[in-house]
């Protein structure tokens, strides 16, 4: 464990990016293989809007990676952090608290909050109104929503009190998760659940995406499950009925293309509409 977070202190850029690329690769891959749905898109063309956005989102965190380093400097030479004021414990568990509660206060919290408030809510749209969600969907953000999300990740290393090696071993693990919560994957149907009960699996997520509520407004866990367990956000729906997409942006041309997504944000609020049980 101490090799692990000896890497991940000191991981060059170069390694974090092949990272990315090593990870859209094989479920990009896979996805032709296992397919859950046999989208009659262009895949190539589909996933320009996403790269697009996931390349705004790299040059993001990279530019602020230095607060980061900073505020993990400051709370492990202050003492200051929810891991720091706890007991003497083995370095296995400092880290795997760590990573559970930077999930939580990066992703999870920041997740349900993207859909509570309305001006959030019409931002993190971007993410949602892709109509064919696959493993270049993970990193579809708007660039306002990966400086909201970089400061829900700040605020939890402040909190949480980590330092800068758990941090980066929690953004790696984070986006390998993504990856694969978003891949247009088919796992058999006990194997992706008993996954879920640990991590946030492939079906579990696509929940998430179905186009109405309340299953927009339901599984908002990143790397692990138990939060959704926890505080009752947890839902499931037949994968074989899931709609991708958002019910009150319906427009295909406008959401795929980087410059309909880059206004997007600016519409008028509009509410997804709720599911009846007669739907």
């Amino acid at each position: 464990m101490e090799t692990i977070v000896n890497y991940f202190e000191t991981i060059p850029s170069t390694h974090r990016s092949l990272i990315l690329v090593l990870g859209i690769t094989f479920f990009w891959l896979l996805e032709g293989v296992v397919p859950l749905f046999r989208f009659t898109y262009r895949k190539w063309r589909h996933a320009v809007p996403n790269f697009f956005f996931t390349l705004t989102t790299i040059i993001i965190n990279f530019a602020l990676a230095f607060l980061l380093l900073s505020t993990s400097d400051w709370v492990g030479a202050s003492g200051f952090g929810i891991i720091n004021w706890l007991p003497e414990m083995p370095l296995w568990l400092y880290v795997m608290l760590g990573v559970l509660l930077l999930d939580f206060f990066g992703a999870y919290l920041a997740h349900y909050v993207e859909h509570k408030v309305k001006p959030l809510w019409m931002i993190h749209l971007v993410h949602h109104t892709d109509h064919e969600v696959d493993t270049t969907t993970a990193n579809r953000h708007h660039p306002l929503e990966s400086l909201i999300r970089f400061s829900f990740t700040l605020f939890g290393v402040f909190l949480v009190g980590t330092p800068i090696g758990i941090v980066m071993l929690y953004q790696s693990l984070s986006l390998v998760a993504t990856q694969f919560g978003h891949a247009n994957i088919r796992l058999p149907k006990k194997v992706d659940e008993a996954i879920s009960w640990i991590v946030v699996s492939p079906d579990m997520h696509k929940v998430h995406h179905h186009y109405r509520l309340p299953y927009t407004d339901s599984n908002y866990g990143n790397i692990f499950s138990i939060w959704d367990r926890i505080f009752g956000t947890f839902m499931k729906l037949d994968r074989e009925t899931i709609v991708y997409g958002v019910d009150t942006f319906p427009n295909k041309k406008e959401n795929g293309s980087v410059a309909g997504l880059l206004k997007q944000p600016f519409h008028k609020y509009r509410r997804p509409t709720t599911m009846t049980s007669d739907s």
